[in-house]
């Protein structure tokens, strides 16, 4: 049985012990995400006492399993230093899965830090990246979009934004299936005399790149929700503080929402007449379709879940480690950098401090109506 990305039988190490519901949200939500997912196996870190009975009650999972046991735990708390440290550890012998060619993936609902340094030091970045990126999926006006990075890069350079858009130009083709993905830089304006030269020299890069004749250019902060653009790249610092500053405007107007529809009763009578609405605005907006951020640019595929999801939140994780597996994402990276001469000429430019990565932002869920 080959365990290599792409393989007829794809595997996916999974850590039950991380998140705020683990081990029971872990297996349920991998319960259903091998109906979706029938060839995948699942190589399974955690305690073998609390795994193996909830397994059993899995209706899918026969066959598909196979438990690794471990004796420690990542805690939420844990600082990614300390965390390196613990080498039973259900979270690190998943990436170390990865890591020595056992499984093609790994996917963790638990500490984000531990999980951001972990990967970088035993997965390692992919040749030819300079520092790998964090992305994930937001809803747009016009669909979804991915947006990158998201805090594992708190300051970049012109190859580095380069780098993330040739990256999350391919993560929209293989997660999103779009033929050709738009991407546009995040600026302070749209005008193409607008930002610093980090951005301008970027800018120029990606026009004359393979990837030009998507590239949109320079967008705004509205722009992300607007859905101007698939693909919105920035630095980790200010990708941080765009999607947070979103998930709190998605949280005040479903606030809103609830305090008009019970003001009175005429109120809560027109609430149901807007329930159909409401519904369909809900699902749209359920952060358990986006949940599931992307470490791109290392040598696997590592998905972190957020840590309070449901079993269908963490499916839906399960499914974006999947889609990059099968497709091969990783390759269609190689031959993307590859084919993209104008990065060297960005190679020059002077490192930059590297920061410590901060948790991605993974939606809230969102209650409309009394």
């Amino acid at each position: 049985m080959t365990m290599a990305e792409g393989a007829s039988v794809p595997v996916l190490a999974v850590d039950a012990m991380g998140g705020d519901h683990a081990p029971e949200s872990i297996i349920a939500g991998l319960d259903i995400a091998a109906v979706r997912h029938p060839k995948a196996m699942f190589h399974v870190f955690g305690d073998e006492a609390l795994i193996q009975p909830l397994i059993s009650k899995g209706k899918h999972l026969a066959g598909r399993v196979v438990i690794c046991p471990t004796t420690e735990i990542i805690a939420d708390d844990l600082k990614p230093t300390a965390a390196l440290r613990l080498r039973n550890a259900s979270m690190r012998r998943a990436i170390d899965a990865v890591a020595n060619g056992e499984a093609a993936g790994v996917i963790s609902a638990g500490n984000t830090g531990a999980m951001l340094a972990l990967a970088k030091i035993v997965i390692k970045t992919m040749a030819g990246i300079d520092r790998p990126a964090m992305a994930a999926i937001g809803p747009s006006a016009k669909g979804d979009v991915v947006m990158l990075d998201l805090g594992a890069n708190m300051i970049c350079d012109a190859r580095n934004l380069v780098e993330f858009a040739v990256m999350g130009e391919m993560f929209a083709r293989t997660v999103l299936g779009l033929p050709k993905p738009t991407i546009g830089l995040l600026n302070v304006g749209s005008e193409e005399m607008k930002g610093d030269e980090t951005l301008k020299r970027a800018a120029e890069a990606l026009r004359a790149g393979p990837i030009g004749p998507q590239f949109h250019g320079f967008v705004e902060g509205h722009d992300i929700a607007g859905g101007t653009v698939d693909v919105v790249v920035t630095d980790g610092f200010t990708g941080n503080v765009a999607l947070k500053t979103g998930e709190g405007a998605l949280r005040l107007v479903g606030d809103l929402l609830k305090r008009v529809f019970t003001a009175s009763i005429a109120a809560k009578f027109a609430y149901v007449l807007a329930k159909p609405g409401l519904n369909r605005l809900r699902e749209w907006l359920d952060p358990r379709r986006y949940n599931g951020a992307v470490l791109l640019g290392l040598n696997g595929v590592v998905v972190k879940s957020h840590g309070g999801t449901d079993a269908e939140g963490f499916a839906h994780a399960v499914d974006v480690a999947m889609d990059m597996i099968v497709n091969r994402f990783n390759e269609r990276i190689r031959d993307g950098l590859r084919q993209h001469d104008d990065r060297a000429a960005l190679v020059a430019e002077p490192p930059t401090p590297v920061a410590t990565p901060v948790a991605p932002p993974i939606a809230t869920p969102i209650a409309f109506g009394p």
